[in-house]
């Protein structure tokens, strides 16, 4: 078997992954053909796929969230967002994902006059049918947005559908000159509903974005932190020999870090993908894990997350079992569900593919 093909089939969990950044290039065809959306640059799948990859790697986080315009302008009806729920949980099943987070900003498919109530539960809909479809778990996770000021109405609304399948509140969008602290209204809303907060920080902007995320606004997980790498102190032989205060406290109280490889050279979050502080973290002990963030836009999957970790970092099958049962533990999902696919899915299938990979040499 090739490395490929071990890592597509071991099970995988996912909790970084934006529903209006992994639509499939056929149905953004067809639903503007259906919406009568004449601003695609081509009507060709392959072509626009390619033309969505190339337009977000340009190693800034403004132009690649350009792309989203399309996507979203075609993610304004029930029906669409219902479509494109299920259909993503049909491509988790196809990348070998039991079990994946998904976030979205319901602020941005009321143009065509749904309310916030009508998108949230369209999505619901897709995802619960993928679920009994495709026999993947799921959580759902709202994002307000950074530059907005509605965000207590969101934060609000993830409590409201917590008992639906929504398990969690994200802060997302662009992060310079939109500080997280600015809505501390949503957060301490959150946290006094005893909910779930991930937050978008060290992206785009430095560690003191992570640290206000953590120490302002309670958020217990981070998407991206790639910046933490300037609270590390790192030798001329590439070893880490100290960590500053906000390092520490991270890996001390295990905060989990969504680390998403591919998109972060996309957005320049890193200038190549050698200088990934990924393995620097997963070494010393970080509770991190690999996700796509924008499957469209950045032209990936799980599997070619883990295999790019492989062939770039030297990570084996023991690790993306460790790495995957870090992203478990991490989940938003209740405790015993968490176990439940720990002791009853992730280890007995790593367990197996072991087994199965004896057999093959004997």
């Amino acid at each position: 078997m090739t490395t490929e093909e071990i890592i597509l089939s071991v099970p995988k969990v996912m909790l970084h992954d934006h529903l209006d950044g992994g639509l499939r290039a056929e149905t953004i065809i067809d639903l503007a053909k259906d919406f009568n959306y004449k601003n695609l640059p081509t009507t060709d799948a392959g072509e626009l796929a390619e033309w969505f990859h190339r337009g977000a790697n340009k190693g800034n986080l403004v132009e690649y969230l350009q792309g989203f315009e399309h996507t979203i302008a075609l993610m304004q009806t029930k029906e669409s967002l219902e479509r494109i729920a299920y259909e993503m949980m049909e491509d988790m099943h196809k990348d070998g994902v039991c079990f994946i987070e998904t976030r979205f900003a319901p602020v941005f498919h009321s143009e065509k006059g749904l309310h916030h109530d009508e998108i949230i539960e369209a999505v619901l809909t897709g995802l619960e049918k993928g679920k009994k479809d495709f026999g993947v778990g799921y959580g759902l996770i709202l994002c307000g947005m950074r530059n907005m000021k509605n965000t207590l109405e969101i934060a609000e609304l993830a409590v409201n559908y917590r008992t639906q399948g929504v398990v969690g509140f994200d802060l997302a969008g662009e992060e310079g000159g939109y500080p997280p602290k600015k809505h501390l209204d949503a957060f301490q809303f959150i946290k006094r509903e005893n909910f779930n907060i991930t937050i978008h920080a060290g992206e785009a902007f430095g560690k003191e974005s992570i640290w206000q995320a953590l120490q302002y606004c309670g958020a217990h997980r981070i998407g991206h932190a790639t910046r933490l790498i300037e609270d590390i102190v790192i030798d001329k032989d590439d070893n880490i020999v100290a960590l500053g205060d906000l390092a520490q406290f991270i890996l001390d109280k295990r905060l989990p870090l969504e680390l998403c490889l591919l998109s972060n050279v996309h957005t320049g979050a890193v200038d190549k993908l050698e200088n990934h502080p990924f393995i620097k973290l997963y070494k010393q002990k970080f509770r991190v894990f690999l996700n796509t963030d924008d499957r469209l836009m950045s032209d990936t999957t799980l599997t070619k997350e883990y295999l790019t970790a492989t062939e770039l970092f030297d990570i084996n099958l023991d690790d993306i079992e460790k790495l995957n049962i870090n992203a478990m533990k991490s989940s938003f999902l209740p405790h015993q569900e968490r176990l439940h696919y720990i002791y009853n899915i992730l280890k007995p299938g790593y367990q197996k593919m072991r087994e199965k990979l004896i057999s093959l040499k004997a």
